[in-house]
């Protein structure tokens, strides 16, 4: 009797195991019925293959260290502050990066009226250079394309006020590659479907120019319509002068604004211009000036000497600069 139970026990235990791996091979073989997905990567924007009125925002998740961001802040680039060593044989001239041009020139004429004095132009655009000095960066000389800057660090105290003057003046143009793919004959071909434009942004000094001059034409001349289509056909905002004909040189656009002395200074056979009659055109007004954290201010005064002298002057008017009216 207790071998049948045993018997009958062997049997039920093995019909529960054979059960239980019957379970298991359909548990690994059966597919559910839950869609797959796709995971994407944080951080890339995935573009929808139709449109649709209400595009789906990914939201990449910030990691728990990062600082929090405000729209404010975000909109704002800091320029970070070069270094220089302050020294009595080298001076420190922040300077428009409009005068890069003449800035060699400028440089040796004034090594030459001063010798064992050499200078180290830090070229840039004005809103920049103005924020490297709020930074902290060392300068003895600022030369600003703006009025407007170069107040604002008067105001804060950057200066010795009695050193700040005028120095030069300069237009605006139109510059064209010379093989003016956009056929641009006239100001009135600005506006043309398809013509790329490149521009300063309005921060920087020939930026706020060319949107003035802009203006001027279009209620002297042309019209608002004008205007508008001009600007819709500006593919580019550069933060400096210098990157406005960089981008005209190399055929990546028709037409840039640029200053006369921009178009001067070119190589050449390379570009060509369009004038802005004056009584649209903007004038605008350098000044150069003695910082007040300068360490070798006799040298630093040297040099605005040697600026506003006939022979400073007479090197800035061969780059396309006008003296000051």
């Amino acid at each position: 009797m207790q071998k049948l139970w045993n018997d009958k026990y062997s049997i039920y235990i093995s019909i529960a195991c054979l059960l239980l791996f019957a379970g298991f091979v359909a548990g690994c073989t059966t597919t559910t019925s839950q869609p797959t997905t796709t995971p994407v990567a944080t951080g890339i924007a995935v573009q929808p293959t139709s449109p649709s009125p209400s595009p789906t925002v990914v939201k990449t998740q910030v990691p728990a260290t990062a600082a929090p961001v405000s729209p404010t802040a975000a909109s704002v680039t800091a320029t970070p502050a070069p270094t220089f060593t302050p020294s009595d044989k080298t001076l420190v001239v922040f300077t428009a990066a409009s005068l890069t041009g003449v800035s060699k020139d400028l440089g040796k004429a004034f090594s030459a009226m001063y010798p064992g004095h050499t200078v180290v132009f830090n070229l840039d655009g004005t809103q920049a250079l103005k924020t490297q000095v709020e930074n902290g960066a060392y300068a003895d000389v600022f030369i600003s394309a703006s009025n407007s800057y170069t107040n604002t660090l008067k105001g804060e105290g950057y200066f010795i006020d009695s050193t700040v003057k005028p120095l030069t003046t300069n237009y605006v143009t139109v510059i064209l590659p010379v093989s003016n793919p956009g056929n641009i004959k006239s100001l009135a071909d600005l506006a043309k479907p398809g013509t790329k434009i490149a521009m300063a942004a309005y921060s920087v000094p020939v930026g706020t120019a060319s949107y003035t001059a802009l203006g001027n034409l279009a209620k002297s001349t042309y019209s608002q319509e004008w205007n508008r289509s001009v600007f819709s056909n500006v593919v580019t905002y550069e933060t400096s002068e210098p990157g406005v004909a960089t981008k005209v040189s190399l055929g990546e656009v028709d037409a840039g604004l640029v200053y006369e002395s921009t178009y001067t200074a070119a190589p050449v056979g390379t570009l060509t211009a369009i004038t802005i009659p004056k009584t649209d055109n903007y004038l605008q007004t350098y000044t150069i000036g003695v910082m007040k954290q300068t360490k070798s201010s006799g040298v630093s005064q040297e040099f605005e000497d040697f600026m506003l002298s006939s022979i400073g002057q007479q090197t800035l008017k061969d780059y396309g600069f006008r003296p000051v009216s």
